[in-house]
Order: structure tokens, then C-alpha cells, then sequence
């Protein structure tokens, strides 16, 4: 398959999507809405969105009425980069190509841009016009593993690690944790929310979050590599960060040559538990792939 043309097709509709969601930038709140639409449509590769409608084609459902389900991913992942870009967080001036939020709009509204995004993320999946479609019990189901992938459990739970690390000597198992609980937590729920919601069966359900679980880790350590070899004008933001942060990360701790290793064997395990999915899963299949070869 052309994994270019997929990835445009999808994030066209999801872009198209997410702008139909967003509450008008008017009236009192008009600012911190306009901050919200300037950090969720400031583009990005919608890796999580995707993720849900793949995943639920992989699971021979159809995504017609999962946009609501993909577009709040989006939004909750929108608002996790918002906050981790704050002064007290990594302090980030660029994201995406473009200044970060805090640095247009201040910290204030910054910080109740994310807030915004993560509740209206939970507005979109609970509302009926959006989500009437969707089996009630699932759908709870679905908000439930969503809450605990975004939250403690997952991946706050992961940043207060992160930055408990910052300067610190520690070992891989404390890396790991950092990586499946910051980032792989919620690109596990992104791989299975979708099916589920469709009515997917348990043992498909299964295969998929297994298949999550390693790339969601492949896609962090890949992301510690490119801060170090990555191109900051293809990334949209400044490398070279994790080092001047002492940041826990997988080249840090075991070297450049076995962390590249370590993601190329998980994309490996990964691929395998799509071994009974056939031609429907070959967009999770390229995007594996694609997780230790990406630039950006």
C-alpha cells in the first residue's frame, strides 16, 4: 500500500473533523478558544486519530461513525503538548513549525487551552449527536480505557516520572516505564478504541493492544534518537533538548546503536500479532514500519 496517500487521505478528514468540533472563538471565552483551534489545528501527523480508524479497519469495521472516537485522541494528545511545553514543563519555544502556545498567548491561557482540550474531548465522546451511533456499553468502555491511558495510570503517571528523572543516573526499567506510560500509553488506546467501539471481538481487541504496546514504545525511542540526529526544521521544533535536559531516554541509557535495535525489534513483535488480520491490517502494518524510518 501507498502509506503516503493513506496518511494525507486520513489526516485530511480528520483535519476537516476536528475544525467542525472546536467551539467558535467569540464572546468571553473567544481567546482561549482561538487558542485552542491555533495549538489543535496547527497541523502534526494525527498518528493517534489514524491509529483508530486503522485499527478498526484492521478489525473489519467500518469508520463512519468513529470520527468522534479519533477526534477526541487528537484533542487529548493536543493538549498534553500544550502543557508539556509550559516553563515549568520543557519550556518549549517552537511546536510544529510555529511558536508554541504559551509563547502567543501566554501561560494563563496556555494552560486553560490544554484544560479545554481534554475536557472537550470528553464532551465530544459523551455527547449524543456525535457518539448515538456507537453502543452505549462499549462506549463507556471506551471512555474508560481512553481516561486511564490519558491519566495517572498512564500517561501523567509517565510525565511526573519524566521529570522526576530530569538529571538523574537511571536504569532502562525506569526509561521504560517513562516510555510506555508517557507515550505508549495512549497510542495503545488510540490502536484500540476504534474496534472496540465497533464491536470488535476479545481476541482482536487483544492482538491490537499488543500491537500497541510496541509501537507506542518504537515511536518514543525513535523520538529519542531523532532529538539527537533529527533535522529541527522537519521535526518543527528544537533537538538537541533531551541532552541539555538530561533526560531519561533509551540512547542515554543503553547507546545509539542497541536503542535503534530495541525499536526495530518491537516493530518486529509488533507485526506479528497481525499475522491473522490479513490485507485489512497492511495500514498497521506500514505504519510500523514506518515508526523507526520516520524524519519527523
Amino acid at each position: 500500500m501507498n502509506l503516503k496517500e493513506y496518511l494525507a487521505e486520513k489526516k485530511e478528514l480528520i483535519d476537516r473533523e476536528l475544525q467542525s468540533y472546536l467551539p467558535p472563538a467569540e464572546g468571553l471565552y473567544g481567546k482561549v478558544a482561538e487558542a485552542m483551534s491555533y495549538s489543535l489545528m496547527a497541523g502534526g501527523k494525527r498518528l493517534r486519530p489514524i491509529l483508530c480508524l486503522a485499527g478498526a479497519e484492521a478489525a473489519g469495521i467500518s469508520t463512519d461513525n468513529l470520527l468522534p472516537v479519533a477526534c477526541s485522541l487528537e484533542m487529548i494528545h493536543t493538549y498534553s503538548l500544550i502543557h508539556d511545553d509550559l516553563p515549568d514543563m520543557d519550556d518549549d519555544d517552537y511546536r510544529r513549525g510555529r511558536p508554541t502556545c504559551h509563547k502567543v498567548y501566554g501561560n494563563a491561557v496556555a494552560i486553560l487551552a490544554g484544560d479545554a482540550l481534554l475536557t472537550e474531548a470528553f464532551f465530544l465522546l459523551t455527547h449524543e449527536a456525535y457518539t448515538q451511533q456507537l453502543d452505549p456499553l462499549r462506549l463507556r468502555r471506551v471512555i474508560n480505557i481512553i481516561s486511564e491511558a490519558a491519566g495517572i495510570r498512564g500517561m501523567i503517571g509517565g510525565q511526573v516520572a519524566d521529570v522526576d528523572a530530569e538529571g538523574k543516573e537511571v536504569d532502562l526499567p525506569v526509561v521504560n516505564y517513562i516510555h510506555t506510560h508517557k507515550t505508549g500509553a495512549m497510542i495503545t488506546a488510540s490502536v484500540t478504541a476504534g474496534a472496540l467501539a465497533g464491536g470488535a471481538d476479545v481476541y482482536t481487541v487483544t492482538c491490537l493492544r499488543r500491537y500497541g504496546r510496541r509501537i507506542g514504545l518504537a515511536f518514543q525511542i525513535a523520538d529519542d534518537i531523532l532529538d539527537l540526529v533529527g533535522s529541527a526544521k522537519e521535526l518543527g521544533k528544537n533537538t538537541g533538548m533531551d541532552v541539555a535536559r538530561q533526560k531519561a531516554t533509551y540512547p542515554a541509557v543503553v547507546g545509539m546503536k542497541a536503542a535503534r535495535d530495541a525499536g526495530h525489534n518491537l516493530v518486529k513483535e509488533a507485526l506479528g500479532f497481525l499475522e491473522s488480520f490479513g490485507d485489512r491490517a497492511e495500514p498497521l502494518r506500514a505504519v510500523a514500519t514506518y515508526i523507526m524510518d520516520r524524519t519527523s
